[in-house]
């Protein structure tokens, strides 16, 4: 066999491999955790209780497409809540103008949200959930605004937004 035919096969293969695993795993829902959550509900419920976006964000941390959201564009003061529990996870005081095309936070109020690693792209990422229902919220990055220099991306359709 030919050196070029060989790597050509072996890096087919593994990339196969690499990208079954990630159909595999959304197809599974939302991650196996110890973590008992103080909400909990059958799936069917949260189907019940949620639209199709969003049960696909916060149980099955899926994406919305950038850009899609209100969110991203609302600088009124509020709340920003879990759109599952209804749990206050962001003021307006820490939102910014990312560029990103989602909601974007420099902090979130104390107590209110968790993470887990992520590596459903091949990548590490910090995924951001509830703390209080477990829905997925987006990812944590380390390029933000100062004081914490944290960007809370996150899917404006797993939020609910509460003026005053």
């Amino acid at each position: 066999m030919k050196k070029r035919t060989f790597l050509f096969s072996g890096t087919a293969i593994a990339g196969m491999v690499l990208l079954s695993y990630y159909p595999f795993r959304k197809a599974q829902g939302m991650k196996a955790t110890s973590r008992l959550f103080e909400i909990t509900k059958p799936e069917e419920e949260w189907r019940r209780l949620l639209t199709p976006e969003q049960f696909s964000v916060l149980r099955q941390q899926g994406t919305e497409r950038a850009r899609t959201s209100p969110l991203d564009k609302q600088y009124g003061k509020g709340t920003y809540r879990c759109a599952g529990c209804d749990l206050s996870l962001f003021t307006s005081k820490t939102k910014f103008d990312s560029g990103t095309g989602w909601p974007s936070f420099y902090a979130p109020i104390e107590g209110a949200i968790e993470t887990t690693s992520d590596r459903s792209l091949l990548i590490a990422r910090t995924e951001v959930h509830c703390r209080r229902c477990g829905g997925h919220l987006g990812h944590v990055f380390d390029d933000g605004p100062k004081p914490t220099g944290d960007r809370y991306c996150m899917n404006g359709v797993a939020l609910k937004f509460v003026s005053g």
